[in-house]
């Protein structure tokens, strides 16, 4: 008896160890969102002129070179729902032939979370879109942060802390690229049509991997199980 309650208070430890990691690691990546979406609520000069320099910057380059037609794809296929609808079939694959299903749940649960930030953060700073001229199509809603920057940024990191243990050392490499260079193309598709602030996108990225990050270090990291093993130094 007295075995069991020391191994259950381990348990309780141990979690209790990993819940307290992963607020840290939340805390560290959302201070400096916090921060950059004060200073857009009190226009902070410096930071404001820098943002709408960018922008019409960026917009007149698409127009002159005629590239709309290529970012408004790109801003469709990006889509959150659209994204998180493929996350979603990688997720069931995971669970049903490949029996990782304490892993599959936590990416699951970890992108619907992350998707339900973003759509909870953009009233707190209530930040106009960009104005931009015609032919650019003016986005709607708030800017602040980028959700399309969010959402993307967190299904590829999940997707690849999901399908780690699956793949062999180069696949990993190619999913890591891919995580990266992915998410960096959205982001700058919401430069180039408009659609958001470089800040905005910033905050929408820095979120992103803030949520994923923690959710692992909180709820998996190190101690995963054998059958669903973890990297232990995460790409």
């Amino acid at each position: 008896m007295a075995i069991r309650r020391a191994g259950a208070t381990a348990v309780v430890r141990a979690r209790s160890g990993r819940l307290l990691r992963g607020i840290v690691a939340m805390v560290a990546f959302a201070l400096p969102v916090v921060l950059l979406g004060f200073a857009v609520r009190q226009q902070f000069d410096p930071l404001i002129r820098a943002d709408k320099a960018a922008s019409r910057a960026a917009t007149g380059f698409s127009v002159r070179h005629g590239l709309l037609p290529l970012l408004e794809v790109i801003q469709v296929v990006s889509l959150p729902i659209f994204v998180y609808l493929a996350a979603t079939l990688v997720v069931i694959w995971v669970w049903r032939a490949k029996r990782l299903r304490g892993r599959a749940l936590w990416a699951f649960v970890t992108m619907m979370f992350g998707w339900g930030i973003g759509g909870v953060t953009k009233p707190l700073t209530q930040r106009a879109r960009p104005v931009v001229d015609d032919p650019v199509p003016h986005a709607q809603g708030y800017s602040f942060p980028s959700g399309h920057a969010l959402n993307i940024t967190l299904a590829a990191g999940v997707v690849v802390f999901l399908l780690w243990p699956l793949l062999s050392a180069g696949r990993r490499r190619i999913a890591v690229a891919l995580a990266i260079v992915v998410p960096l193309v959205v982001g700058l598709d919401r430069l180039f049509i408009g659609a958001h602030f470089p800040s905005d996108i910033f905050a929408g990225h820095v979120l992103g991997l803030g949520i994923m990050f923690a959710s692992w270090i909180g709820f998996i990291g190190k101690t995963a199980a054998t059958s669903s093993p973890g990297p232990s130094h995460p790409a």
